[in-house]
């Protein structure tokens, strides 16, 4: 489906960009376009990849005419531009809304005009049952996402949705920030050891992406399946990892925002969702406000169903924490005894 074609990614310098740099430039895809305000590490990817078939635009997703020139001409188009930090965004929540609300739209706006045949954005677990700024304006991307995708033809251009959890080993993530506390002799600081996440790797995130891309209609929202653990597992397999299980850990307890458990569906999205496999599809709510009509006996769905979060889908245990941990080049490097490179 790339061949020939120009994709946009925006957010694009950041970890989720650079791996799908490394799927898709030797393959026979016409141009990726990489958008971002940061020209420092724009141009490191230029050097980096020196790659023709890259193309860099600098801009803000908040600013529709930059947005607009760099959708020209574009086929396809990834979603990764976000404020992501928590208790950043707790402490500055208006910016959450210029970039992760506003930005959106700015963005799906130059899309429709521009005729993108295709935009996949991408959200966050922290979007279901959100208590922090970061996690109510992922929730209103969502919103903005399915509202734009609302009435559009899906032979023109089709908007859809992806919803992860931790991506282990990215940018800004806690692995690389317990190793280098660990390789420089200091306690690991952990929040709250009972404390779980979902565990992804880079390339379990650009897997999802290209399932919605390939499968995706107007207002979908797509979740992988992924297995938990809690923060003590996880520095556990990461000690044992580094050959060092008795190094001091110590426990400062939650930041601003933060919650014990992450939901990826919620029981309203889970009486909905379609089971497909490894992924679940949550279709879009495409009544319109006239609620004043009939149904038929037992089409009335009132939900009896569990969410799906980071503390009941399967749990890893060290041994299994580990061997996910061991899918990482940047903790394989570890393991060699060399210095680890940040995943992307």
């Amino acid at each position: 489906m790339f061949e020939g074609k120009v994709l946009l990614i925006t957010g694009g310098t950041g970890s989720f960009g650079n791996a799908v740099l490394r799927r898709f430039l030797d393959t026979e895809i016409k141009e990726i376009r990489i958008f971002s305000r940061d020209e420092k590490k724009q141009d490191d990817m230029r050097k980096k990849y020196n790659n023709p078939k890259l193309k860099f635009y600098i801009g803000d997703v908040r600013d529709f005419s930059s947005v607009l020139n760099a959708t020209r001409g574009v086929d396809f188009i990834f979603h990764a531009a976000a404020l992501k930090q928590v208790p950043s965004c707790e402490f500055h929540p208006m910016e959450a809304v210029k970039t992760n609300i506003i930005g959106t739209d700015n963005l799906l706006e130059a899309a429709i005009q521009n005729s993108v045949r295709r935009v996949v954005c991408l959200s966050t677990d922290k979007a279901a049952y959100p208590i922090n700024a970061m996690g109510i304006s992922k929730a209103m991307m969502e919103k903005v996402m399915v509202a734009k995708s609302r009435g559009l033809d899906d032979a023109k251009t089709v908007i859809c949705g992806t919803r992860y959890g931790n991506v282990m080993a990215s940018r800004g993530s806690v692995i690389p920030l317990f190793v280098d506390q660990v390789l420089a002799g200091k306690s690991i600081t952990i929040t709250d050891p009972a404390m779980t996440r979902f565990m992804m790797t880079l390339e379990d995130a650009v897997d999802l992406v290209l399932y919605a891309f390939e499968h995706g209609t107007n207002g979908d929202m797509f979740v992988q399946k992924a297995p938990a653990a809690t923060v003590e597992t996880l520095v556990a397999a990461l000690l044992s990892i580094m050959e060092k299980p008795a190094h001091k850990v110590d426990v400062i307890g939650t930041r601003h925002g933060e919650k014990l458990y992450e939901t990826l569906l919620s029981r309203e999205e889970m009486a909905a969702a379609e089971d497909l496999g490894g992924y679940y599809r949550i279709p879009p709510d495409l009544r319109d406000l006239n609620y004043g009509k009939f149904v038929e006996e037992g089409e009335a769905k009132i939900s009896t169903y569990d969410d799906y979060n980071s503390h009941n889908t399967d749990r890893l245990d060290t041994d299994g924490m580990k061997q996910l941990l061991m899918k990482l080049d940047f903790v394989q490097a570890i393991a060699r005894g060399e210095s680890p490179v940040e995943e992307g």
